[in-house]
């Protein structure tokens, strides 16, 4: 993949250029076009670098805390988010604040419910 940094460089050149605001709401799921990141880190897939997100904060309209979700086997970082039929994984050591110019489409909302308890997860792991 070490090739492939160059093309999200361009990418993301693009993504910062936006100027049309997204808006985003906690407990959504966005993909996001997440880049190519260093060493373990979770990065994005695909011609957009994308994978999707849950958000669990939002600061103001240009930024977010968002949790990426994976469908890997779970461990004890992983968090279920459960949307619909699918459930993947939140990763609780890769959660970060990001710019809302990453996001892309909007796939649904979890209910609060089962938020509440991704947030009370989060609090114990920190």
């Amino acid at each position: 993949m070490e090739h492939e940094y160059d093309t999200w460089n361009t990418l993301k050149k693009k993504l910062n250029a936006r100027t049309t605001p997204i808006y985003a709401n906690t407990r959504e799921i966005w993909w996001c076009s997440f880049g190519l990141n260093v060493g373990t880190e979770l990065y994005g897939k695909h011609e957009l670098f994308e994978r999707p997100i849950l958000v669990l904060k939002v600061f103001n309209t240009e930024t977010i805390k968002v949790i990426p979700l994976t469908s890997h086997t779970p461990n004890k970082f992983h968090i279920p988010v459960r949307c619909g039929d699918i459930v993947s994984y939140g990763s609780i050591a890769h959660i970060k604040t990001i710019s809302t110019k990453r996001l892309s489409r909007k796939v649904g909302r979890i209910d609060i419910q089962q938020f509440k308890e991704i947030i009370a997860v989060y609090k114990q792991s920190i």
